[in-house]
């Protein structure tokens, strides 16, 4: 196996791994979380190897894990002070937590093998030097099998607990009642947030998880408001992105880290915008529609009301509605072109006149809105 497809099958695991508890980040509106929990994570490394002084201990990523977690206990218990809202309480923990364990670096770690910029940072493409040897015999990039057995546990525990945590999610007065623990299941997918970053941490560095963990989930959000479908799209965005920021990188000879992100952000922009459902495009027709679908039965309704009186000829003159409804003469145009097309109006002697079809839609279209309301 070449070292260029080890990245990529790295790359592609760390996307599918971090995109599965980023779904419920993003739903839970706690995509910042991430952000503090890839950043502090960093105090666990550093005072798990002070203790044990091996960099490949697994006690690492035990530290790193309770990290996370006091990371979330703390934003909580300002929070919950109503004294800050959560982003400046994010603003406040992770900065001071991150910032003790850069101290700690630079002040005791500098005669250690320690190195800041990989702790920082990471390097993707360093990832395949760090091999995985078992009886003498190289079996592959370690990063493979470490965020491999991650992603598994990721992917299990989704599938175990998805009635669980669907129901957390949305609505926690509901989980309360049927006898579930909205607390655990909070800190039980923190917990999952804080190994899967410090799992990628190394080999990709906290940017890089970041944007797998929040982009592919908002991206998929975007496009469906299904659970188990999010779940899918999230992880499948994340693994397109991850192959086309290692070509475009390896192309032009650029961060490969760095080309993931960016093409993680480009693909979100693409369906914030061509969305078929929630795209801006998507959005902007819709108001555009609604607006014109408004002011058509407005007008119907303005005809509608005077069909019949003495003063119709002038109620339901051009000039008369033109006043009456306060729009541009253009827009009135526009209006009345649209309801002419339909066969909902004509005009005789510059006067609007329902037809049957008209009239029949106007009544459907005033029971539909009364009925609506009550």
């Amino acid at each position: 196996m070449t070292p260029q497809l080890e990245i990529q099958i790295i790359a592609v695991i760390v996307a599918v791994a971090c995109s599965i508890p980023g779904v419920f980040l993003v739903l839970r509106k706690m995509a910042m979380m991430s952000d503090a929990i890839t950043h502090t994570i960093l105090l666990g490394i550093v005072v798990a190897f002070f203790i044990v002084r091996d960099i490949n201990s697994p006690f690492l990523i035990i530290g790193a894990a309770a990290i996370g977690l006091i990371t979330v206990y703390l934003v909580e218990l300002l929070n919950h002070t109503k004294l800050v809202s959560e982003d400046s309480a994010i603003g406040i923990v992770f900065p001071l937590l991150f910032s003790i364990a850069i101290i700690i670096i630079s002040k005791y770690a500098r005669s250690i093998h320690l190195c800041t910029d990989s702790v920082l940072l990471g390097e993707l493409a360093f990832a395949p030097f760090n091999r995985m040897i078992v009886g003498g015999v190289d079996i592959g990039a370690k990063a493979i099998y470490s965020m491999g057995t991650i992603l598994i546990i990721n992917f299990v525990l989704v599938i175990l607990f998805f009635k669980e945590l669907k129901i957390a999610t949305f609505d926690k007065g509901l989980a309360t009642v049927l006898g579930f623990s909205p607390v655990l299941i909070h800190y039980g997918l923190m917990t999952s947030v804080s190994v899967t970053a410090v799992g990628a941490f190394e080999a990709v560095g906290s940017i890089l998880v970041i944007a797998f963990m929040i982009g592919p989930p908002i991206t998929a959000y975007l496009l469906t408001d299904d659970l188990k479908k999010m779940l899918f799209i999230s992880g499948i965005v994340g693994a397109i992105n991850a192959v086309l920021g290692y070509q475009f990188a390896d192309f032009f000879d650029v961060s490969i880290a760095g080309s993931m992100a960016t093409f993680t952000g480009i693909t979100f922009f693409l369906i914030f915008i061509f969305a078929p459902e929630r795209g801006i495009i998507t959005i902007i027709k819709r108001r555009k529609y609604q607006e014109i679908d408004f002011a058509s039965k407005t007008m119907l309704f303005h005809i509608y009301n005077h069909e019949g009186n003495i003063n119709e000829s002038v109620e339901n003159g051009i000039s008369s509605i033109y006043n009456h409804l306060n729009w541009k003469i253009d827009f009135l145009n526009k209006i009345a072109n649209k309801l002419k097309h339909n066969h909902y109006i004509t005009i005789e002697k510059e006067v609007f006149k329902l037809t049957d079809l008209g009239r029949e839609y106007a009544k459907q279209s005033y029971e539909s809105i009364i009925f609506d309301e009550d």
